[in-house]
């Protein structure tokens, strides 16, 4: 009874003071929209990332001239030797046959069929195994064969963006597209892929055979060596012996420190996850300060509403009220108050999570919800305490004098 009672109160007060308690939400509005979209953009990106990033797969290796990510000066890396195809061959020839390995090259290209043009398209070198180890699907056609790569044959794979662009009425299997001015039949298309965190499109790119870029684009490109091996469990093992495989093939003496670096998913993962760290940890100070500057004028109303409200209090407390029930009904207003800004946060950072939607990826998502609320509520509970305490602790004879 008391609860109800003391909610019945607090609304008939806001309605009562419908601009103040408006104009004092706003605090609080400000601080839920910051939490709301910031849990949102974080876990959209959390989504898009292990979405994009199982598509690297988890049993593949990646040796590159440089680290993706390293605390080492960069001084120290820029100056390593390219790993070029003729290294690549020769590390196949001594990889452990369990393994398939590919090899990848990339560069930016204009693309044209006839009057359709497309710019800005990555072209990727790489080998017949790269459908095995990028974990690529056709819808038409197939992918290079080992006889294309090995006879650099001018034949192409393209992606389903490619092939709306360049062939919106008709199919283009047996079609000869120009990549840079240079010829290249397309023998498949890949299935839609989507893209890479929300920006890499990997539905605009065009695959030929690595050595055909090689004579086409690059003569001495910095090669990519993937290597898939067995399962997630044989990387430990497999790290080490490619890396004795990679030594051998550069010819490096005893004592000589690495001139290439071995990546995996887990350098990606691992810095996405300081990234989200970082993220989160400006939003929760962002949303402190709001809350904490909204909770000091929540605090202000309240103790304006008491000193309001005074004689109103003497009454009830001549008449049988508790001191928990005026505090009560004083907490339950303030909460009130911030649950309000609360949804209005809410329904701030949803309608604005929808217009970044095809930009930035973004999730509102149920617990990102309970929390703006929970937070809310929590607000409302500390900065209306001082004054309900105020309120409760009043003597009756001395409010009901109160004019």
């Amino acid at each position: 009874m008391e609860l109800k009672e003391g909610l019945a109160i607090s609304l008939d007060a806001l309605r009562a003071n419908k601009l103040r308690s408006t104009l004092t939400t706003l605090g609080i509005v400000i601080g839920i929209v910051t939490v709301s979209l910031m849990g949102m953009a974080i876990e959209g990106l959390n989504r898009a990332f292990l979405s994009s990033i199982s598509a690297i797969g988890a049993d593949v290796f990646f040796i590159q001239k440089r680290p993706w990510f390293s605390d080492e000066p960069w001084w120290k890396t820029r100056g390593r030797r390219d790993i070029i195809l003729a290294e690549g061959k020769s590390f196949v020839r001594l990889a452990n046959p369990a393994w398939t390995v590919s090899f990848h090259i990339d560069g930016i290209r204009s693309v044209k069929y006839d009057r359709q043009s497309a710019s800005g398209v990555f072209i990727l070198g790489c080998s017949a195994e790269a459908a095995v180890v990028d974990g690529l699907t056709l819808r038409q056609g197939r992918f290079l064969s080992s006889a294309e790569v090995d006879g650099e044959r001018p034949v192409c794979v393209i992606g389903v963006e490619i092939m709306e662009n360049l062939f919106p009425h008709e199919p283009p299997l047996g079609k000869r597209i120009r990549i840079a001015g240079v010829a290249y039949e397309v023998v498949g298309v890949l299935e839609k892929r989507g893209s890479f965190l929300g920006f890499a499109n990997l539905d605009n790119m065009v695959y030929v055979p690595v050595t055909r870029f090689v004579s086409d684009f690059y003569y001495r490109p910095n090669l990519t060596i993937k290597v898939k091996v067995a399962g997630v469990a044989e990387m430990a093992d497999a790290r080490e012996e490619l890396r004795g495989i990679m030594r051998r093939v550069r010819k490096l003496a005893p004592g000589e420190p690495d001139d290439f670096s071995i990546q995996t998913q887990e350098a990606l993962i691992h810095t996405f996850d300081r990234m989200s760290a970082v993220l989160g940890s400006a939003g929760l100070f962002i949303t402190g300060l709001s809350l904490f500057v909204g909770g000091i004028g929540i605090m202000n109303i309240m103790f304006v509403s008491v000193a309001q409200r005074t004689r109103e209090i003497g009454i009830r407390k001549a008449i049988g009220a508790k001191r928990r029930t005026i505090m009560m009904q004083f907490l339950i207003e303030a909460a009130l108050i911030c649950l309000l800004g609360g949804l209005i946060g809410l329904s701030i950072a949803w309608l604005a999570g929808k217009l970044v939607s095809d930009k930035l990826p973004t999730q509102l998502s149920l617990t990102v919800m309970s929390l703006a609320l929970l937070v809310s509520l929590l607000t409302g509970v500390l900065a209306g305490f001082f004054p309900a305490w105020r309120a409760a602790k009043m003597n009756p004879v001395d409010a009901l004098r109160n004019e």
